[in-house]
């Protein structure tokens, strides 16, 4: 028996983002299994519409209406495989609220991904941006996913190295639509050594002689607190995290702008730098900055933020008002990290 999509037409997609604005989808569905999502495809393809596939809309900027079918993905699922020892994967559907399942594998007492904790969005888009914070990225753990290639429709199985993980990069964004993430795995150990070594978290958890010994647990909800202080809840103040990439330069580059600007705040990556985006975006007077509907955080430069009422486009605007003041200031280019989706 052949399944028929349930499609809903003219649906408001404020709560389909995080961001909260306003656009709606022409048509929209969702897929809870791998057949659902098949189905939805093929009634795009013989509407001849284009598709929009939505996670936790957690990274995504929407500036207008959307003609293509959105498709949101709903498949749920968690559990355990080949464990082995001190080790197991974790088995994740791509519907999957990211933060709970990091809890999850915590809780369990397996370490690897608990300083991705309160990263928003799901399991399923995190792969897309290779999320990272506090010296860990999703591509240390991630040993295989499932994914639909829209192309011979198809579910193949993408080893990590097949992912092309980079810096905020990824396979996923490379060849954008050709795949459809429907489930990841995730190598995880109770014994793994933690990562503390990134600032906030080694003044945070100070080695103490005599003290308890750390859980997975302890250090996601360290994570957390760090967070919360630092970057506003978007079920609060709505946001897309980080707005702007941290630039990479070469190191004569780096040479040149410290020796204008003294403090600028910048990290090794391989022969390259990799600047503090925030700090520069800081240093241009933007933190802080509100017009009448969105703004920049004032305690995290790199986020923007919407007030109420305010569109995709005004947050593109004020991005690229950012972007042209930072080039200006210190020739460097940012680029914009979250997907933007035009009408």
């Amino acid at each position: 028996m052949s399944l028929s999509p349930v499609i809903e037409e003219h649906v408001e997609l404020s709560a389909y983002n995080t961001l909260k604005v306003s656009a709606r989808a022409h048509h929209y569905t969702e897929a809870a299994s791998v057949d659902e999502l098949r189905v939805a495809l093929g009634w795009a393809h013989n509407q001849g519409l284009d598709t929009l596939v939505l996670g936790g809309g957690s990274n995504l900027v929407i500036a207008g209406d959307v003609s293509a079918l959105v498709i949101r993905m709903t498949i749920r699922e968690r559990s355990w495989c080949d464990v082995a020892g001190d080790e197991a994967t974790l088995v994740l559907g791509a519907g999957e609220n990211w933060h709970e399942a990091v809890l999850y594998a915590a809780a369990a007492g397996y370490r690897g991904i608990e300083n991705l904790a309160l990263i928003p969005g799901t399991a399923g888009a995190a792969p897309v941006q290779n999320i990272g914070a506090y010296g860990v990225e999703l591509a240390d753990t991630l040993v295989s996913l499932a994914a639909l290639d829209t192309r011979t429709e198809e579910v193949v199985e993408l080893q990590a190295s097949d992912c092309r993980f980079g810096y905020r990069d990824s396979l996923f964004k490379q060849q954008p639509g050709r795949y459809i993430i429907l489930e990841i795995r995730l190598r995880l150990g109770r014994s793994y050594p933690f990562s503390l070594a990134y600032g906030e978290l080694a003044n945070y958890f100070p080695d103490q002689p005599g003290s308890e010994p750390l859980t997975p647990l302890a250090v996601a909800h360290g994570v957390e607190a760090i967070r919360r202080r630092k970057l506003p809840d978007p079920s609060q103040l709505p946001n897309a995290g980080s707005f702007f990439k941290n630039p990479v330069v070469d190191r004569d580059t780096w040479q040149r702008l410290r020796a204008s600007h003294p403090q600028l705040v910048a990290y090794p990556a391989g022969d390259s730098m990799k600047l503090a985006a925030g700090w520069l975006i800081d240093q241009c007077g933007w933190k802080g900055y509100r017009n009448t509907h969105v703004g920049v955080h004032n305690h995290q430069a790199l986020v923007l933020v919407n007030h109420g009422g305010g569109s995709g486009r005004d947050v593109l605007e004020l991005a690229e008002r950012i972007r042209s003041d930072v080039r200006e200031t210190f020739g460097v280019d940012l680029e914009v990290e979250p997907r933007i989706v035009s009408a």
